[in-house]
């Protein structure tokens, strides 16, 4: 990772990699951001955004922008995006993760290798894909997760999203680490929970991982309290 700045112009706008941290939303860490930035500099208001969400028990790159920069957010979100993390294969969950309960199980000892490998290919290209209930998809001006967590039957659309690779790393059952290269609105549970499917099985994602957008990677980022040690020591030395 490299040294970080102490030249930040967030008025005009800066353009920030950030490790997001697990157990955090995306929205928690611009609120943490620019509530640091607003203290800091005595800014009343500010614009802070985040260019593609990580779910709460994801990790890894987040693109922040901060003033005029929040204007390129759109272009920073259809950049394709990698990511590794592991499934659990013989078993779901109403939330595609391990945000919820288990709710059904699968024996796997017919499962092998080269099924799963096989199986991989059909999801290759151009696919349609349905987002999880558990999600930040907006029905009626509500989140799909208000919804799930209140047992309100919903259902979702299903949209075209393009896997670019889909590799497993390991075969180590019920746990299988994978890498997923994808598409801007690909949603990586959704593609864990089908895959299960088409293994006639079950499946759901125990871990997930961003480590790059487009060209910028996940090394070259920085973790929260970097960032605002950063913005405090910019500010005490003007």
């Amino acid at each position: 990772m490299e040294t970080l700045q102490n030249n930040f112009d967030f008025i005009n706008g800066e353009m920030l990699l950030v490790d997001k941290p697990l157990g955090w939303t995306s929205f928690d860490v611009v609120n943490s951001i620019r509530s640091t930035i607003k203290r800091t500099y005595n800014i009343k208001k500010i614009k802070v955004g985040h260019a593609g969400t990580l779910d709460p028990l994801a990790t890894g790159l987040l693109i922040v922008c901060t003033g005029k920069f929040t204007k390129q957010i759109e272009s920073f979100q259809g950049l394709d995006k990698v990511y590794v993390g592991s499934m659990f294969i013989g078993a779901t969950t109403p939330s595609y993760d391990k945000e919820t309960e288990v709710d059904q199980t699968f024996e796997t000892e017919n499962i092998s290798k080269n099924q799963m490998l096989e199986t991989t290919k059909q999801f290759i290209g151009e696919i349609e894909q349905t987002p999880p209930v558990y999600s930040a998809v907006k029905i009626d001006g509500k989140r799909a997760f208000e919804y799930a967590r209140k047992d309100n039957d919903i259902k979702l659309k299903s949209r075209q999203v393009i896997i670019h690779e889909f590799l497993l790393l390991n075969f180590d059952l019920p746990e299988v680490d994978f890498m997923v290269n994808c598409n801007k609105g690909t949603y990586i549970r959704s593609l864990v929970n089908d895959f299960g499917k088409a293994l006639n099985n079950g499946a759901y994602m125990s871990s997930l991982r961003r480590t790059s957008i487009g060209d910028y990677s996940v090394s070259d980022a920085y973790s929260v309290e970097e960032l605002k040690e950063s913005i405090i020591s910019q500010s005490s030395g003007l």
